[in-house]
């Protein structure tokens, strides 16, 4: 099999499952593109533990994990089947690198995960492995996990991760009763996420709350973000950056999407 990138997607609000737009198009295309992979690791912000956490349930719950929202959202599920021999590969390669893992049995599938999948793989035909953001160890343990991963994308795995380059949902109500006008510093930190990105300058991204402009408003929590670091690190040494897509959803919803392969 070709060699797998590491993806770096967006997930946007739920609403995003309704409203695919060019987002959306953007990610059909780049999973169109790929080879047909054994199975997809993805990691969500969506489910944040103390230990990365690997779930290796072999039938995958479609977790609504939102609410308020149109109720057609709640009818929607993503059947993906888990792989419970996949896990034990993730589990097993975290592990070797000297970091800690859990597994988790029952987990499901959170919309961090299961929105822009069904958007990837509408067919539900890719097994599916769930890893958690473990957000207290910052962005050097999601990219220390993503680098113990990187090997598997030569066994056929996807390595995916999904968040949002911004995410700041109080700016969000603000945007919206100021009429719907997106703040500057949104498109300001995600061209600067994506100069250091082109620029292979994997140190000023994993130190980005220091280094970035804007970086304390465009994430007040780390979590959505630390998807991207993870699928730096998947992308192998020296990754080189593709920014497949760059849009703006929801005033304050930088969906910019990233492919990382190694120079």
């Amino acid at each position: 099999m070709n060699l797998l990138p590491s993806l770096f997607v967006p997930h946007g609000a739920p609403t995003f499952s309704l409203r695919p737009g060019a987002a959306g198009a953007a990610l059909r295309r780049e999973a169109d593109s790929l080879p047909r992979p054994r199975a997809v690791i993805i990691a969500s912000p969506h489910w944040d533990s103390a230990v990365p956490t690997v779930g290796s349930a072999r039938q995958l719950e479609t977790i609504h994990d939102f609410w308020g929202f149109p109720d057609e959202l709640y009818a929607i599920r993503y059947p993906a089947t888990g792989c419970p021999e996949a896990a034990a590969e993730v589990i097993a390669a975290i592990s070797a690198a000297g970091l800690p893992v859990a597994r988790d049995e029952q987990r499901g599938l959170d919309h961090g995960a299961w929105v822009p999948l069904r958007l990837m793989y509408p067919d539900a035909d890719v097994p599916v492995v769930p890893i958690s953001v473990a957000s207290r160890g910052g962005p050097q343990l999601a990219w220390d996990i993503g680098r113990a991963l990187a090997p598997l994308r030569e066994r056929g795995f996807l390595i995916v991760g999904s968040g949002s380059i911004t995410h700041n949902l109080r700016d969000f109500q603000q945007a919206w009763r100021n009429g719907g006008q997106t703040p500057d510093y949104i498109r300001v930190f995600a061209d600067w996420l994506n100069d250091r990105a082109l620029a292979g300058d994997h140190a000023a991204l994993l130190d980005y709350r220091r280094q970035a402009p804007h970086a304390a408003q465009a994430h007040p929590s780390e979590e959505h973000l630390l998807p991207f670091h993870f699928a730096l690190g998947a992308g192998g040494e020296n990754a080189r950056a593709v920014r497949f897509h760059a849009g703006i959803d929801d005033y304050v919803i930088a969906m910019d999407g990233y492919r990382f392969l190694p120079q």
